[in-house]
């Protein structure tokens, strides 16, 4: 075989020139004459046997040009210190950089050092300003390697800090280089960097002690480790959490003093101290005395401050002090699951697993990501928490060593612990190289191709046949990733089911009353009787029982995170009995993507989606398809709903079959609304034209209104056909249905009746009172045919709206509503008129009623200063007559303040004065009328932000009241699970931050509609 001719490309098959995608040819310049003189340039070769070996070791590290750079680097700094050969064992007389001598003689210092240079730039950059620390690396006389253990090395130097800073360096540089060379594990190397930490923390608190003014008595301070740190699981750079534990309060002065001394030296030294985790976080005291912090754990405390006391650990200081802490809080930790906050607190923190982290980098996040280091932790934690209290042996500050006591207790299975354990000892092998590449903190895999490249080589991938190293390591993560993030919900839930399954278990041993504790925790109020529905939905060895053994861990994990969890299981297994036995229910829960997790989330929020399931359980495909979670168009309504009238000749049965089909439609829209604000599981409906992009969703309140106002106006419509159908009309009758109220104004809500007009004109030739009797025939069919008792929901229909209300006539002709309005109407009718708009029956009619009332509701002149005083009257008498009796005026959604009525009546109120003259103004929908008013400067435009801003916030709280309660409701609560399910249904974390944002809200509107009715 012939020999290359250019020294780069036989340098590349060393690994050279990939980073710096020369081909070699930077290395060729750094190895050859004018620099280390390895690389005969003309041979292409190297200069000798030991040069050899040195490019055999650079070619194995995980970058070899970044660890010939380093390398390079040191040997420039080497020869320019005068007594760089002062230590070093080169022989003597050597003209030889004494590195490079000590690399050739010490093949353990050549494996380790090497391993470093390519590994780390920020401990290659220290090793140029020190050259001489190298040395620290050097293999010991009887052969093993140095020890890296963590402990400090005294330096020489008369400065303490700088001293302990290179102390510091050094023991890092030991570690290092025995977790690159497989010198040590990652439980090691955790439990060295720990280590480390404290003999820092110790250094720095013997040198704020001695720093201290002459004749203050040393005080008793404790510094207590928590965090990773505490649970001796500390990677490379990391702000180390502390706790400060003074003994009396005399000591408390001179304590202050040594804590924020001990925090500024480790910052200058190693890393950040952080104290935000002791009580009251930053705002509270630095240091407390012991007594201080007993009496606020036992006072103030959330569960998550005990969660945090699990891994506390005496790390430097007064040690037997700190010990006596961890002694009389540990009783407190191990009660914290009892306590009445504990299941809220557990809640909030599962819902904090994926921080804020920018989506760009979500997928790369290795900590924060989904599947990620924190989701082992939480739920390792978690279930400490729960099942310590019984059992001692659970209570291990590490990760690693929790866990493997939890899967010997029988708390997790063993395949599920195995597996976790593996997903977090890879995770943390990246997070280590990730942080020791440049020692600085990250959680995030890179996303450029070189940096891929190195982080792969840094973890040992090698690339193999049609796999590169960087395919493969992805293709490990990724397994890693999902297989954690899968588990995180059957951690805490799978061994329950198997609790109560009466199958053979992997190794589990929950009792009876472990299983009612951990459901306990997790927010079922009767554990007992959930273990119950568990039993029966999983009990026995059919391939139901097993699917549903597949199926529930994740299905609690929604339901624990809903209000009532309770509710959410009993209403599952209704449905499970109703549909268990039929061959697609639990395929689709088990094959259908997000549809499991769609159904638990609406059984366990919204009382009236799981009554509709319940009547129509097969009305759950609609969570399968992202467009069946889509409105349908008003025009496919109708059309469908009188179809489906007109298979039946019977008006009864057409009814029934048009109110089933508006029962369908119903949940598809309440389904969708709730499904809206839940992150992965909202649909995503494709728009009809087949582009592929996302069509209006619910999220909008004014989307939610018009759907379900087009469902009413179909239901109307098809209803009003089998009701003309079984009457005898004169040929010729015309009759039209208007809607009113919150049917005209596409507002309705999931139990709003349908406001409605009767209007007909009568046939030439035939007698007003025969037209009258027809017409008024249809109408009563209508209401009785919709209002029938029927398992589906009833639809009122209701004509108070009328001329003269409930003591008027219930039909009128066209010419009779013209002379009503035109003689005798008042100004709230045409008020109510603001909202009229045809719904259904003979479309002319409808047209002619519409263009009839024009001047009436949109006054050519206004309104007069008489007429405006009678409509503030009226307002403020319904405030104060229709609100319920012990109503909270402040959270009522309609007639409180700044709710829909305040809103509403300032709107109308402009339109009446102002529409007849500004066509702009002449609509039916609120905010679309309140936009227009802006826009004409009529309402200043913060005022009108503010007053949609309230409308919309008070019609989304009722509608999610309704969904909540399944009832009609227009009261917000101050507390409890009914105002827990608002808020989570609207996206809200915390009730009571909600309740706060609805006030502040409501107040602001109430004063914008208020300058609005004054003007």
């Amino acid at each position: 075989m012939s020999r290359p001719t250019r020294a780069p490309g036989r340098l590349a098959r060393y690994g050279f020139g990939t980073a710096e995608g020369d081909g070699g040819a930077r290395a060729a310049d750094l190895l050859g004459p004018e620099g280390l003189r390895l690389w005969r340039p003309v041979e292409q070769e190297p200069v000798d046997e030991a040069a050899a070996e040195l490019l055999a070791a650079l070619s194995r590290a995980a970058d070899p040009d970044l660890a010939l750079r380093q390398l390079h680097r040191i040997v420039e700094a080497e020869s320019r210190t005068t007594d760089a050969s002062a230590g070093s064992r080169a022989t003597e007389g050597s003209a030889e950089s004494p590195l490079l001598t000590d690399l050739h003689n010490d093949p353990g210092l050549r494996r380790r050092l090497i391993a470093v240079l390519g590994a780390s730039a920020a401990l290659g950059d220290h090793l140029v300003a020190h050259p001489e620390h190298y040395q620290a690396l050097w293999t010991a006389p009887d052969g093993l390697a140095p020890t890296a253990e963590g402990r400090l090395e005294p330096t020489d130097g008369g400065n303490p800090v700088a001293a302990l800073r290179t102390a510091y360096r050094l023991a890092l540089l030991r570690i290092a280089a025995a977790d690159l060379t497989g010198g040590r594990g990652l439980e090691q190397t955790m439990a060295a960097l720990s280590a480390l930490a404290d003999a820092t923390l110790s250094a720095a608190y013997e040198i704020a002690v001695a720093e201290l003014a002459e004749g203050t008595e040393r005080p008793r301070l404790a510094v207590v480790a928590m965090g990773k740190c505490g649970g001796g699981e500390l990677n490379y750079v990391s702000d180390v959490d502390v706790i400060f534990v003074a003994a009396e309060d005399a000591d408390l002065s001179a304590a202050t003093l040594v804590a924020t001394r001990l925090i500024y030296i480790c910052g200058l030294v190693a890393w950040p101290v952080d104290a935000a985790l002791r009580p009251e976080g930053s705002r509270g005291p630095l240091v407390r005395t012991l007594a201080s912090h007993l009496a606020y754990y036992r006072r103030w405390a959330r569960t998550w401050e005990f969660q945090a006391l699990l891994k506390a650990r005496p790390a430097a200081g007064d040690l037997p002090l700190a010990q006596e802490w961890i002694d009389q809080l540990a009783p407190l930790v191990w009660r914290a699951a009892e306590r009445p906050e504990a299941v809220e607190d557990v809640r909030a923190m599962r819902r904090r697993i994926i921080d804020h982290i920018p989506p760009k980098e979500l997928e790369r996040e290795i900590k924060r990501g989904p599947g990620g280091l924190r989701d082992i932790e939480f739920a390792v934690q978690l279930l400490q928490l729960v099942h310590g209290r019984g059992d001692e042996t659970l209570r291990a500050p590490g990760t690693i060593p929790a866990l493997r006591a939890l899967v010997a207790g029988g708390y997790v299975g063993r395949a599920d612990g195995e597996a976790l354990l593996r997903g977090y000892r890879f995770l943390r092998s990246v997070e280590h190289r990730l942080q020791l590449q440049g020692l600085r903190r990250t959680h995030t895999v890179p996303a450029e191709p070189g940096a891929l490249r190195w982080l792969a080589a840094a973890l040992g991938f090698t690339a193999a046949p049609g796999r590169s190293a960087v395919e493969s390591f992805r293709a490990e993560w990724v397994t890693h990733a999902t297989e954690v993030r899968r588990l995180h919900a059957k951690l805490l839930y799978r061994p329950l089911l198997e609790s109560v399954a009466r199958v053979p278990a992997d190794g589990l041993r929950l009792t009876p009353e472990a299983a009612r504790t951990r459901l306990e925790i997790l927010g079922f109020a009767d554990p007992a009787g959930a273990l119950r529905h568990l039993q029966a939905l999983t009990g026995g060895v059919s391939r139901t029982a097993a699917i549903q053994r597949t199926l529930l861990p994740v299905l609690l994990s929604e339901f624990a995170d809903a209000p009532e969890p309770d509710r959410g299981l009993l209403n599952y297994r209704k449905v499970s009995d109703k549909l268990g036995s039929t061959p697609w229910y639990l395929r689709l829960l088990r094959d259908g993507g997000p549809v499991a997790r769609r159904l638990a989330r609406v059984l366990a929020l919204s009382r009236y989606v799981a009554d509709l399931l319940a009547r129509d359980p097969e009305a759950l495909r609609l969570l399968a398809e992202e467009n069946e979670l889509a409105p349908r168009p008003p025009e496919v309504l109708r059309e469908g709903f009188l179809a489906a009238a007109a298979r039946h000749t019977d008006p009864v049965e057409a009814t029934s079959a048009v109110r089933a089909l508006r029962r369908r439609e119903l949940v598809r829209v309440a389904c969708a609304d709730v499904l809206c604000r839940a992150g992965a599981l909202a649909p995503s409906p494709t728009r009809p034209d087949g582009a592929n992009r996302s069509a209006a969703g619910l999220s909008d309140i004014t989307e939610v209104g018009t759907a379900l106002a087009d469902v009413t106006d179909a239901t109307l419509a098809a209803a009003l056909r089998a009701a003309q159908a079984s009457q005898r009309a004169p040929e010729g009758l015309r009759f039209a249905v208007i809607g009113m109220g919150r049917l005209g104004g596409y507002e309705s809500n999931y139990l709003s009746d349908a406001d409605v007009l009767f209007v007909y004109d009568p046939p030439p030739g035939t007698s007003e009172s025969a037209a009258s009797a027809a017409a008024h025939a249809v109408a009563e069919e209508l209401r009785r045919l919709l209002g029938v008792p029927a398992p589906d929901p009833p639809l009122g229909v209701d004509a108070d709206l009328r001329p003269e209300g409930r003591q008027g006539p219930l039909v009128r002709s066209l010419a009779a509503y013209a002379q009503y309005y035109a003689r005798w109407s008042r100004v709230w009718e045409a008020q109510a008129l603001l909202r009229a708009r045809f719904v259904c029956g003979d479309a002319d009619l409808g047209a002619e009623f519409e263009a009839m009332i024009e001047p009436v509701r949109y006054p050519a002149e206004g309104l007069t200063r008489e007429q405006v005083v009678e409509i503030r009257r009226i307002k403020a008498r319904v405030e104060t007559e229709r609100l319920p009796r012990g109503a909270d005026p402040a959270t009522h959604t309609k007639l409180g303040r700044g709710g829909l009525a305040d809103v509403e009546w300032a709107v109308q109120l402009v339109q009446l004065r102002h529409a007849g003259a500004i066509p702009e103004l002449r609509g039916t929908r609120t905010l679309d009328a309140l936009a227009a008013a802006e826009r004409a400067g009529l309402i200043d435009p913060a005022d009108a932000a503010e007053m949609a801003a309230g409308w919309a916030l008070a019609a989304q709280v009722r509608n999610a009241l309704m969904l909540v309660r399944g009832r009609a409701g227009d009261q917000l609560p101050r507390h409890g699970v009914e105002l827990a399910g608002v808020a989570r249904l609207l996206g809200r974390d915390d009730p009571g931050e909600f309740l706060d944002e609805y006030l502040r809200t409501g107040r602001r509107s109430r004063a914008a509609a208020e300058r609005v009715l004054d003007a």
